[in-house]
């Protein structure tokens, strides 16, 4: 079997699955999801060392026991986000507002002044993907996406998300500039905070106390404007009862022309957030790499 074939194969057997996940129950998905958050915990598999890696790392102020429970507690909603998305993409705009059990943001009833435009930061807390989707049946909406390897699953992606009324712009400088015409007409825009930039697109900044690579184009984009940043996450409830928000409002410090100093303001919101549902947050991700210069990394060994 040549590799595009195997490739033809392995999409098209992923298609099925993500398919089949999209018509289960949200109560079963979910339990199927964090089955496999469980498996990956028990198995010791990388994402479980990198996740007791970054708690520890965090939270030195708590016990063990607290630690390795959120570790294990974050691979299993990891789980669940993986196998969420698909019931999400086919949910539609109706069913993700009946999910939502706080008003949204982004609420077209809420007044902003015209050409004022709303950017909603959700760092990879709670469901992103339900934040995302849900907002975007709001109004118009634009968030920087990286396309995946496997055609037919991000056209899949594309068509679902577009369904919702949002607008993917490529993580490119096309991309900057769909950001900042949306921006210009006073629309809503969708960052994720909380991945580490290339070394000439970010500054460290503390983050739980720790030096993080951050980004600084949310405070560029802000410049010399008035618009309204709010930091938020959709809480995840238990069995597939819904979702809750969480919001903070980000005051001027989000936008100092100092960019270290608007990254820790990023980071200080991001960090208020995680400390409300820390069970509910990506610590898989190697947050802290790279370190700084002279610094120490702390996934090595």
């Amino acid at each position: 079997m040549s590799r595009r074939t195997a490739g033809g194969f392995r999409d098209r057997v992923l298609g099925v699955l993500l398919r089949l996940l999209a018509v289960l129950p949200l109560s079963v998905n979910h339990a199927l999801g964090a089955a496999l958050g469980w498996f990956a915990w028990i198995s010791g598999t990388r994402m479980a060392r990198v996740a007791r890696v970054n708690v520890d790392l965090c939270f030195p102020e708590q016990n063990a026991r607290w630690r390795r429970r959120v570790a294990r507690r974050s691979l299993m909603e990891m789980g669940k986000a993986l196998t969420e998305a698909p019931w999400l993409w086919r949910a539609g705009p109706e069913r993700l507002r009946r999910l939502a059990r706080y008003p949204a943001v982004c609420d077209p009833g809420g007044d902003r002044p015209e050409g004022q435009a709303l950017f909603l930061v959700a760092p990879h807390l709670g469901s992103w993907e339900f934040a995302g989707l849900h907002s975007a049946s709001y109004g118009p909406m634009t968030s920087l996406y990286s396309p995946l390897s496997m055609p037919g699953i991000d056209r899949w992606i594309r068509e679902s998300r577009a369904a919702t009324g949002a607008r993917l712009a490529p993580a490119s400088r096309e991309g900057l500039r769909q950001l900042q015409g949306a921006r210009d007409r006073g629309e809503l825009i969708g960052l994720l905070p909380d991945q580490s930039p290339r070394r000439a697109t970010g500054v460290f900044a503390p983050f739980f106390g720790r030096p993080a690579l951050t980004m600084t184009l949310l405070p560029r984009l802000l410049r010399g404007r008035g618009d309204r940043v709010v930091f938020a996450f959709a809480e995840r409830l238990a069995r597939g009862r819904g979702f809750r928000y969480h919001e903070l409002e980000a005051g001027p410090g989000i936008a100092d022309p100092d960019p270290e100093r608007a990254a820790a303001e990023i980071n200080r919101l991001v960090e208020a957030l995680v400390r409300r549902c820390p069970e509910q947050y990506n610590w898989a991700y190697k947050r802290f790499r790279p370190p700084p210069p002279g610094g120490h990394d702390p996934y090595r060994g």
